[in-house]
């Protein structure tokens, strides 16, 4: 060890016994002091594992809050010591208090009136900051932040590729070249631009409220299955911002993406390379249009051999999402505040 003693040693080659003796008894106290010095390091935190970790969520993300007095994570997702509670009357429970930020508006009087010791604040919001208004006046509010971004203290993407052993691949019946669904549509866009442009050199088949053409939430997947390609066109472009147009609407529909987004080196951190097509790929849309019309069915298959490593996870539930704190938890850090909300999201 590296406390030892040198030792005295006997004329038959071997340490003396008092040497011995002398030696243990020294590296005994030094371990002992260890503990002196530094009582119980950790066991303030493993008590804490011991006992159920208490979610308060301030204000239910969806308009329908569901029932979540059971042991919700542990039997949903086999996430133990975590209870979720949206019952403001615990707020002097919670170990943590979970704020969405579109719940948020119109101010700070509908916050607690003040944070327990100890106590963690999260900002949840899954828009992106084109999207979000009003940060700037939560500078010195929150403790973590729970977004589609990477870097965030809590990642909750909108989906993910999870390892599968079925080594298939299914692609369904295709009987129209491209297709779109989009509710909100504005000129100003960057997608109304391209969509616009694209459009002069193919056809694609518009569905959504944008166009009087609403799908059932039953017939998304298989209206949209049908063709051959997908326009995956996120509302804003930024870091991370990859929604259920990938997601759902593309891979787990059984079509190819034509994205438009952050950088195709962006996506590439979520999925393979070659499951994809980026509009950046391409010097025009024209040529874009041309690769599109042109391919053969042998290349438009390559498209699809994620399938026989990958299956889509979608994540749709809030209660999922929320459960992910406390596995997170161990690892954030605590007494943090983030001092400027704003300046942080939009970097």
């Amino acid at each position: 060890t590296p406390w030892a003693l040198p030792l005295r040693w006997s004329p038959w080659g071997r340490p003396g016994v008092k040497a011995l003796v002398t030696a243990g008894v020294f590296v005994t106290t030094l371990w002992n002091l260890r503990f002196f010095l530094n009582p119980f390091k950790g066991s303030g935190e493993d008590s804490k594992h011991r006992e159920p970790l208490v979610i308060l969520v301030w204000e239910w993300p969806s308009k329908q809050v569901p029932d979540v007095s059971r042991d919700v994570c542990r039997e949903l997702y086999g996430i133990t010591g975590c209870q979720l509670t949206t019952e403001r009357q615990l707020l002097h429970q919670a170990d943590v208090v979970v704020f969405l930020h579109s719940r948020l508006q119109p101010g700070r009087d509908r916050l607690p009136k003040e944070r327990l010791p100890g106590q963690n604040w999260v900002w949840v919001s899954l828009e992106s900051p084109s999207n979000t208004r009003a940060l700037a006046e939560w500078n010195q509010t929150f403790n973590w932040v729970m977004t589609y971004r990477q870097d965030s203290d809590i990642f909750i993407p909108y989906g993910k590729l999870v390892p599968n052993r079925s080594a298939t691949v299914n692609i369904p019946a295709k009987t129209n070249l491209v297709s779109w669904v989009i509710s909100n549509y504005h000129r100003t866009q960057k997608r109304a631009e391209v969509y616009k442009n694209l459009s002069r050199y193919l056809h694609v088949n518009i569905y959504g409220k944008a166009n009087n053409k609403p799908l059932c939430k039953d017939c998304l997947l298989p209206t949209i299955s049908k063709s051959k390609f997908y326009l995956a066109f996120e509302n804003s472009i930024h870091r991370d911002y990859i929604t259920e147009k990938l997601w759902r609407n593309s891979l787990l529909a059984g079509t190819v993406p034509v994205v438009l987004g952050p950088p195709r080196a962006n996506y590439e951190q979520f999925v393979p390379a070659d499951s994809f097509i980026h509009v950046n790929d391409f010097g025009s849309l024209e040529e874009l249009a041309t690769f599109l019309k042109t391919m053969n069915s042998s290349r438009y298959r390559q498209f699809f051999a994620w399938q026989r490593r990958f299956s889509v996870k979608l994540y749709t539930d809030w209660r999922e999402r929320i459960c992910t704190i406390c596995t997170a938890y161990p690892r954030l850090p605590h007494g943090r505040l983030y001092p400027d909300l704003q300046s942080w999201f939009n970097s």
